[in-house]
């Protein structure tokens, strides 16, 4: 299953500038999401991070990471229909490359634990073929 942004703002109430997901490329519920953010010269947060070396801020990519996530949940727990609310609760990430203008960030989240509203998911993101950044994400819902 693929979905474009359109998609994914009935999904998550996120909007431009915090919407951070322009595509799922692939959707498997409860096995595996694919997703994309197209890295641009003109995000806001390029300003001053850094004026001599402009650097994706890691809280944007684990926020990316968290937006998948949710996505992931939507689907996987079959809440078609319904407007939530995700609450992030706890983070262990790990960085190891820096995302720069013109990247395309690929982000894949699979499973550690789902449960009724809330969920555990292990995120990697990638530019090209290098892992930038990994984490696994806790989260709690409520509808909203």
């Amino acid at each position: 299953m693929e979905l474009d942004v359109l998609d994914i703002q009935k999904i998550i109430p996120h909007r431009y500038p915090f919407l951070l997901i322009d595509k799922v490329i692939s959707l498997e519920p409860n096995e595996k999401l694919v997703a994309v953010k197209n890295v641009s010269i003109n995000e806001q947060f390029f300003t001053g991070h850094f004026p001599g070396e402009k650097v994706m801020p890691g809280v944007l990519i684990i926020e990316a990471m968290a937006q998948a996530g949710c996505i992931y949940f939507y689907y996987s727990k079959n809440m078609q229909g319904k407007e939530l609310i995700y609450y992030l609760a706890k983070v262990s990430a790990r960085f190891s490359a820096p995302v720069k203008p013109g990247d395309q960030l690929k982000i894949e989240v699979t499973t550690i634990k789902l449960m009724k509203m809330a969920g555990f998911l292990k995120t990697m993101a990638y530019v090209k073929d290098t892992l930038v950044a990994e984490a696994e994400i806790g989260f709690g819902i409520k509808e909203g």
